[in-house]
């Protein structure tokens, strides 16, 4: 099949949008599809109010449009609610192709933790935005429940994997910090709730790697904190599999990928028992899930590492890409003659 994604989320970031993405479509040419993708790398952007480093698509439909007429996908599938996002789909509605969406990001809580937005409003427009897909496509069950709540229709489970290749056990030598190591890794901004696990009493150290809008700011206010930037590749994998208990304080995530990248590492995880956490984390088992999030750290320091890994290994990326070929929904080739 040829399938075209549509993302404004891509490189250079380093968020789980863009890694579920770019693992899903390595998968889908390892099992013989031919694959497109629309992201901002190809136009000519400008920086995200308040999150420069996000770069957004100028006025992109035009060449959205020839991309995806000299490609003549036998799906769309359009990942994000951005500028691409939004000519793709206002492309597909004069053409009559059908094409569904996923919900990635919980952006009205993003909004609002920015800007005196009320949620209802961007949830009525997010309601309408998806509603004209055959279907979207959501992490998690509760993330489902969440979204029918809010009137949401033909929504789907399309979860996550992880690559068990590159993230494994490694030696806790990697970090000389005092021990336990807590750790939170992933973008630094004040969605994520950050401040949450650095304002702990907890005992040892921590260590926050990621980078993000709010990374100076934190530095200066938390100089007990080592704050190593951004990490990639095999240095990311041995930051995170040196520490002994990753601490998630996000409460908008809808998944939270680096939840399995750190059992996979065999660390337990800390966290809210909050949509995301509370779909990925096995409590008490791989994790520990508490409204008191020091409670969460003590808890998780307890587990044992095997335990970890081994729920990690039964979420591959292969089984989850299939899923999502399945939800797609293919253009019939009468909407090609037509136009």
């Amino acid at each position: 099949m040829k399938i075209a994604i549509v993302t404004d989320a891509w490189h250079p970031q380093i968020n789980g949008v863009v890694r579920t993405l770019g693992h899903t479509g390595q998968h889908l040419q390892n099992l013989g599809h031919k694959v497109l993708f629309i992201t901002p790398e190809k136009f000519l952007t400008y920086p995200c109010p308040t999150y420069p480093s996000i770069r957004l698509a100028v006025f992109p439909k035009k060449r959205v449009r020839r991309m995806l007429h000299e490609f003549r996908p036998q799906a769309v599938h359009i990942a994000t609610e951005g500028p691409l996002g939004h000519a793709a789909r206002a492309l597909c509605l004069e053409r009559s192709w059908p094409f569904t969406t996923s919900y990635h990001t919980q952006f009205p809580e993003y909004i609002r933790a920015r800007f005196p937005i009320p949620t209802k409003w961007s949830y009525a427009y997010l309601r309408r935005y998806h509603g004209r897909a055959a279907r979207t496509m959501v992490a998690t069950r509760s993330m489902q429940r969440l979204l029918e709540a809010r009137g949401f229709k033909k929504l789907q489970i399309w979860a996550r994997g992880v690559d068990t290749g590159i993230f494994q056990p490694g030696p806790k030598s990697f970090l000389s910090g005092l021990r336990p190591i807590s750790m939170y890794m992933g973008r630094v901004a004040v969605e994520k709730n950050i401040e949450a696990f650095l304002n702990l009493d907890v005992p040892g150290s921590k260590y926050v790697v990621g980078d993000g809008p709010d990374l100076e700011r934190l530095r200066r206010q938390f100089p007990n904190v080592t704050f190593t930037g951004q990490k990639l590749g095999q240095e990311l994998t041995a930051y995170l599999a040196a520490a002994d208990v990753f601490v998630f304080p996000s409460l908008t995530d809808t998944f939270g990928l680096v939840l399995l990248e750190a059992m996979a590492c065999g660390v337990p995880v800390a966290a809210y028992p909050v949509t995301g956490p509370v779909d990925v984390v096995q409590n008490g088992k791989t994790g520990v899930l508490d409204h008191d999030l020091c409670q969460a750290v003590l808890g998780a320091l307890t587990l044992a590492p095997a335990d970890c890994t081994a729920y990690a290994r039964l979420h591959s990326w292969r089984h989850w890409t299939e899923r999502f070929v399945s939800l797609l929904e293919p253009i019939k080739e009468d909407c090609w003659i037509s136009t």
